[in-house]
């Protein structure tokens, strides 16, 4: 089954995705948040889904972020060997973690806004995993039932903030807009294989990233289950497995994203998005 969440005016609704087609669920009543994960939302959207006619919404119906806002957005730093060689960190011996602001969310193809004074904007395509019910303490053989399904997410992370304003990370990577999420929530019954889903990222047209799951260090039942002992994982918490090589930070001369610059990324099986950057403007 494939969630999406989707812009009727300045309205937020539910849908699904069937056969490449949209259509609209808000007739269910439940966004798709804590509270619908943890009733078994998932179970009673698919019988919802089989009881009743839905209506179709054209292919350009705007998304928002399949998930309403989590209680956190966590995040896997340098999980990818080549990525932590690219910017000259030690490969970590137990997963990096860091939060991301869930003001940050927005939709797969809402505008990237450069924040104010920034010059170090950089992309990530990363696999985002979405729990499906309350996780402490779990154990790596039992993680997976923890998992309600994936995201492709672009982990947006300005890279002075990050790395040249001290402290840890956090104020790089939570500023508004640099969490676009989707085009859908996948369930996981569709992924065979997540330890092996090809990601990509081009910058104006241009490859930049072009990796796969399978060079995660940290597989995806042990960061849920890792990030379990630290923090309790509530229904619809996004973990963001880290990216592979190809970002802006680890280029000689270093790239970073300017006005106008359009990022295409996606998943295996989990769709494709876009955006465009935006400098700030006051409001």
């Amino acid at each position: 089954m494939k969630l999406v969440r989707f812009l009727n005016g300045s309205q937020v609704k539910q849908g699904v995705m069937i056969n490449e087609d949209l259509y609209n669920a808000s007739s269910f009543g439940e966004d798709y948040d804590e509270k619908f994960f943890e009733n078994d939302g998932l179970g009673r959207l698919e019988q919802f889904i089989n009881e009743n006619k839905l209506e179709k919404l054209a292919a350009d119906t705007p998304l928002a972020s399949p998930v309403g806002r989590p209680s956190k957005i966590i995040c896997i730093g340098l999980n990818y060997i080549d990525h932590a060689r690219e910017t000259n960190a030690t490969p970590p011996s137990e997963p990096v973690i860091f939060l991301k602001s869930t003001s940050a969310l927005c939709g797969p193809n809402d505008d990237v806004i450069m924040p104010k004074n920034s010059k170090k904007t950089d992309w990530e395509v990363e696999l985002a995993v979405v729990i499906g019910k309350r996780a402490s303490y779990v154990e790596e053989a039992e993680a997976m039932d923890y998992v309600a399904g994936y995201c492709l997410h672009n982990d947006i992370s300005e890279r002075e903030f990050q790395l040249e304003r001290g402290g840890t990370w956090d104020k790089g990577k939570g500023c508004d807009t640099f969490a676009p999420l989707g085009p859908w929530l996948v369930t996981k019954d569709e992924i065979k294989d997540v330890g092996n889903l090809r990601l990509w990222l081009k910058l104006n047209g241009k490859m930049m990233q072009d990796g796969t799951t399978a060079n995660l260090i940290f597989n995806v039942p042990f960061v849920v289950a890792y990030v379990s002992q630290y923090m309790t994982l509530l229904p619809g918490d996004i973990i963001s497995t880290g990216t592979p090589a190809g970002v802006g930070l680890g280029m000689n001369p270093q790239l970073y994203l300017k006005e106008g610059d359009v990022m295409e990324l996606g998943i295996d099986g989990l769709g494709t998005s876009r955006q465009t950057v935006r400098a700030y403007t006051a409001k």
